[in-house]
């Protein structure tokens, strides 16, 4: 028995580094052949000034720019102006609002179901293309391979324009079973959604392709080695701008700095609406920076003023011996001073 366990063993070790190569190929294989490219739902880009979009898309970066890709399902509303819808497969829909559409793609057919304004496709490759509205549904044809472009929307009375350019529309009336082959260059109007002696709609429904904003690539720079001289200049310049930045440094710039101080926002998962932020609660704090009061030194110079002449002298007064001062009244004496005065008199030594 263990003769047979080790003679099972041998083939499962040996198989063992052959497989593991086998199977880290074919994940290799299978990395390497997945291109990075877009969802098979995916319809084209949209771009617009005044665009909503509903449903299913998704956000791209294209060129350093932020565009939103249509997918099966969207609903676009251009509330007004223009939008243009670039196509993944090539060629592009010109929308003309107020408008309002959907699109849908399924098995590699692209179906646009226009509820109003005008569109103008063009189509370059073998794209099946259908468009729907209330009553009629068209169908592009395409003339030994080439492209496709066709006129179809409603005016303000809401009759119905349908213009084959290049190529040719099968309209068919999906109430009464009706089917009309407008052949190139066709222009017709529709009343009701009626396919007999239709008029000609000639200066209704305008809506031209755009040109879509082309982004040149990036040029490749080649850098060559500088020349002695061209060092020399350069290494000049430099020294020149350094000198003049230090000598003269830009004035720094002073100015208020604002912040604002807000409550805490509070969510209350119980709540039907949650509260709003009580306006008086809110901050507003301006930061500046008080100058110093200006201090002038120096001299203020004026015009000359002329002095008057000066007025002649007049000859001294002679001189006046002052004349000596009185010497004050002696104050009249009291009764006291008197008989003071008296007893003195009457005994001196005393």
């Amino acid at each position: 028995m263990a003769a047979f366990f080790n003679s099972l063993a041998r083939p499962r070790h040996a198989a063992f580094p052959v497989v593991c190569p086998a199977i880290l190929c074919a994940v290799l294989v299978a990395a390497a052949a997945r291109p990075d490219q877009p969802p098979p739902d995916s319809v084209g880009v949209i771009d617009g000034e005044s665009v909503s979009v509903t449903g299913p898309m998704s956000v791209e970066v294209i060129h350093g720019q932020s565009k939103t890709l249509l997918r099966s399902g969207s609903d676009v509303r251009v509330n007004s102006g223009t939008a243009r819808i670039d196509l993944v497969e090539g060629g592009q829909i010109s929308i003309c609002g107020p408008a309002h559409l959907s699109v849908l793609k399924s098995d590699g057919s692209l179906t646009i179901a226009l509820d109003t304004g005008t569109i103008h496709v063009y189509v370059e490759r073998d794209l099946p293309l259908k468009i729907f509205t209330p009553q009629i549904q068209a169908h592009t044809i395409a003339i030994s391979g080439a492209p496709r472009e066709a006129l179809v929307g409603f005016d303000s009375s809401g009759a119905m324009c349908v213009r084959a350019h290049s190529g040719a529309v099968r309209l068919d009336q999906q109430l009464t079973g009706q089917s009309l082959l407008l052949p190139q260059s066709g222009d017709v109007f529709i009343f009701n959604g009626q396919l007999e002696n239709l008029p000609s709609s000639s200066g209704h429904c305008t809506c031209d392709l755009q040109a879509a904003k082309a982004i040149p690539p990036p040029q490749p720079e080649i850098s060559q080695l500088a020349t002695t001289g061209e060092a020399r200049q350069q290494a000049l310049e430099a020294k020149t701008s350094t000198q003049s930045a230090a000598a003269d440094p830009p004035p720094a710039r002073e100015e208020p700095i604002y912040q604002v101080f807000m409550p805490p926002l509070i969510y209350d998962a119980n709540a039907k609406a949650q509260p709003e932020i009580d306006p008086r609660t809110i901050i507003l704090v301006r930061r500046v920076r008080v100058r110093s009061a200006l201090i002038f030194q120096g001299r203020v110079e004026g015009a000359a003023v002329v002095a008057p002449a000066p007025a002649p002298a007049k000859p001294p007064a002679p001189a006046v011996a002052p004349t000596p001062p009185k010497p004050p009244a002696p104050a009249s004496a009291s009764f006291f001073d008197r008989v003071r005065n008296f007893m003195h008199k009457l005994w001196p030594s005393s």
